[in-house]
């Protein structure tokens, strides 16, 4: 595995401190030259979601809205009082976004965290907190469906939760629902539903998990963090997009990242829960600390204000209106590139995707297909069980040209993918998107875990003395 990393030959690497500070104008040429440069890739429109935006106006103004109140910690509200009005009206902008007024008798309300992550963790700690103390819950346990990204995992890993993943439909790639049902049991915290998942595109049965968390007594969590903030609008403008929100009885809390779709920085997202109640559940309280009382809404500390201003500036900026005209206009892209995926027998789409979709093939590795496209500069991400190309269509696939371009290369790349499947080539992409055949295994965990810590150290070096 190579050590080397793009920038370290030009730049060199940093082992410590410089004892001299350098220019600022320095700085800033050698910054502005790698940002140039990276931005070079994504803007071409051959780039699977990461920039969902690309707008480099829009991110010019957040820059600017960024910058007034990069300095301010959100948590001294006393002195920015700012914040608390950025931070809620965000907050009240999503919860009408997502129909709280269709509740009743109870107080919807809603945190700004980190990102997607940090929204769940969120959410399910929340979930076990007020299991716990309404229902006495001990051994609390959490069903998701199979799809339902990591985070869950995560949250439950850290938070002592055990974890059930419910299969799903291979043809339909959503979640079993008779499968949910004969697994519920007195400990059963919540259920686990996508809008939509990240894999397919896909947006499980929420009206038939909300019935059964409701039916359980138990809490739904729908998982909008992808579709969150263009799922809606698609709605609007007359897409098949079904109930997901707060219009569904049993649905209690919902993620959805004001950083994807809702076209913010990254690191900002919103979870949104049905009642006050189980958001405050997950609140930390110590009031007996000799540096005072602390009682804090979530788990991070200290914040930027600039990012709660940034998001804030968004999604009042673009309203509703441009919100709509940007999922128009992806909605659009969307179909157009799955009909050139369509248009091969040898391809195959999984399940009924919208904005987000996967394809795969029964008469070859589709990493055949990803090794060809990459030599034109396009990026998907891969899937594996079975393997997969994933397209998350953003604002830059809209861009004149890209959707002819994506079906002229998918026509070459089919070609080329016969031939190598004929020749019996192995794709080598494969290799590091393919998974590993019949499941992960001892070594293909420690062969992971040594390529993110290569990932995370080549510039972590600590000198020789």
């Amino acid at each position: 595995m190579s050590n080397e990393y793009p920038y370290a030959s030009r730049y060199g690497v940093l082992r410590s401190l410089p004892e001299q500070g350098r220019p600022r104008e320095e700085i800033l040429a050698e910054l502005r030259e790698m940002a140039s440069e990276e931005d070079a890739f994504w803007e071409t429109g051959k780039c699977s979601g990461t920039m969902y935006c690309g707008d480099h106006e829009h991110y010019g103004f957040m820059n600017e809205t960024f910058g007034l109140f990069a300095h301010v910690n959100a948590l001294q509200r006393d002195m920015c009082p700012s914040q608390t009005r950025f931070e809620g009206e965000i907050i009240a902008m999503a919860l009408d976004l997502f129909h709280a007024g269709a509740i009743e008798g109870t107080e919807p309300a809603g945190l700004v965290t980190s990102g997607g992550t940090g929204s769940i963790a969120h959410a399910v700690l929340a979930y076990r907190e007020h299991a716990a103390t309404s229902r006495g819950v001990e051994h609390p346990n959490l069903i998701k469906p199979e799809t339902a990204h990591p985070a869950f995992d995560k949250a439950c890993h850290l938070f002592g939760i055990e974890l059930r993943r419910a299969p799903i439909d291979p043809d339909t790639t959503l979640v079993d629902l008779d499968w949910v049902a004969s697994h519920i049991d007195e400990d059963t915290i919540a259920l686990v539903g996508s809008a939509c998942n990240y894999g397919y595109g896909t947006t499980d049965p929420i009206d038939g998990l909300s019935e059964l968390a409701r039916s359980a007594g138990i809490g739904l969590h729908v998982d909008a963090c992808l579709g969150g903030f263009i799922l809606p609008f698609g709605e609007e403008l007359g897409y098949p997009v079904p109930p997901f929100d707060f219009r569904l009885p049993g649905v209690t809390s919902i993620s959805a990242d004001t950083h994807k779709y809702g076209y913010a920085f990254k690191g900002s997202s919103t979870v949104l829960f049905r009642d006050k109640a189980l958001r405050n559940a997950q609140y930390f309280y110590l009031t007996d600390w000799s540096g005072g009382k602390y009682c804090s809404p979530g788990m991070d500390g200290s914040r930027s204000g600039g990012l709660l201003a940034a998001t804030w500036a968004s999604l009042v900026s673009l309203g509703r209106s441009g919100y709509r005209r940007y999922a128009a206009e992806i909605f659009a892209a969307a179909a157009a590139m799955q009909e050139a995926v369509a248009s091969h027998r040898e391809l195959r789409i999984l399940g009924r995707p919208t904005f987000l979709f996967s394809f795969t093939s029964d008469l070859f590795d589709i990493y055949h297909v990803n090794d060809f496209m990459r030599q034109r500069g396009w990026r998907f991400n891969g899937q594996q069980y079975p393997n997969a190309l994933h397209m998350a269509v953003t604002r830059p696939q809209t861009q004149k040209g890209v959707v002819a371009a994506f079906s002229a290369d998918l026509a070459a790349a089919i070609e080329y993918a016969k031939e190598k499947e004929a020749a019996g080539t192995a794709p080598s992409s494969g290799a590091i998107y393919g998974g590993v055949a019949g499941g992960m295994t001892a070594e293909a965990d420690q062969f992971i875990k040594m390529v993110m810590a290569d990932m995370m150290d080549r510039h972590q070096a600590v000198p020789a003395k």
